[in-house]
């Protein structure tokens, strides 16, 4: 199992069991088979999760899901049968649905967008924007929704925003020290005006222009100018009623964050038969 899923895991049964389930105590002991069915329309996604939650409680229990990560599911579908200790499994449940509820929902928001899209070349990215603890398992379901994943924290790429260029001076010198200390990692500028396109373009060592806050015509302009030098992304207060406006504008990347943060849990319930 992944390292990462093992601790995830382990810390939400340990803040959610604490001392012990008390009210699974009242059970007598029996084995029982238990039902999980979603009550919408949804990507599923963090089936390992909620497996290793099962796992974790109790090794015994018989999992047998019926549908795989990125799966399109019904209303009223059954996705998985889990079948052993009713007191093992009252106190898995809340834990197992939370961590697939939360990730299908974001796999779920991800491939509606994807789907919003798809006549255009623009693809899907997610941000850093994630709940804490849940960056990996996030990007993950954004990728079973069909979306491209962003830079997954402040380590693997280097991004010089307007912070950065205020405090060193000028985008030409921020490019020039981040490119010269790190040279094997991609480098994204991002920009709040053309002015700025414009001079991202003429500088060396830049693999993409973020464009952040950008209306309709201004992500227009960046495209044309930037076509066949660098790729562009769009950025900042982009959701579903204009996502599809800004697509067609040519961009090459939409990065949103409420794919990940903006999420409602998918209605899931798990019951004895």
């Amino acid at each position: 199992m992944n390292n990462n899923i093992q601790d995830i895991v382990s810390l939400a049964l340990k803040e959610d069991i604490g001392t012990g389930d008390v009210s699974a105590s009242l059970l007598e002991e029996g084995n029982v088979t238990a039902k999980i069915k979603v009550r919408e329309s949804a990507v599923i996604c963090g089936i390992e999760y909620a497996s290793a939650v099962f796992n974790n409680i109790d090794e015994s229990l018989l999992i047998d899901w019926h549908v795989i990560d990125g799966a399109d599911v019904n209303n009223d579908q059954v996705i998985c049968t889990i079948t052993g200790s009713s007191k093992s499994i009252i106190s898995s449940e809340r834990v197992a649905l939370n961590f697939i509820q939360t990730l299908s929902s974001t796999a779920t928001m991800t491939s509606r967008l994807v789907g919003k899209i798809s006549h255009t070349n623009a693809r899907l990215l997610d941000t850093r924007k994630t709940i804490p603890g849940l960056r990996l398992a996030q990007k993950y379901a954004v990728k079973c929704g069909g979306g491209v994943n962003h830079r997954m924290g402040l380590y693997d790429c280097i991004m010089i925003k307007e912070n950065h260029i205020l405090k060193i001076g000028s985008i030409k010198e921020a490019v020039k020290i981040a490119s010269s200390k790190y040279p094997n990692l991609p480098l994204i500028l991002e920009v709040e005006d053309l002015i700025q396109v414009d001079e991202g373009l003429s500088t060396t060592g830049i693999d993409r222009i973020l464009c952040d806050n950008f209306n309709n015509d201004m992500l227009l302009s960046a495209v044309e100018t930037a076509k066949n030098i660098i790729p562009i992304e769009a950025s900042g207060n982009i959701n579903e009623s204009n996502i599809v406006s800004i697509a067609e504008t040519g961009v090459d990347y939409i990065s949103i964050g409420s794919i990940t943060k903006n999420i409602s849990a998918i209605d899931m319930s798990l019951r004895f038969c």
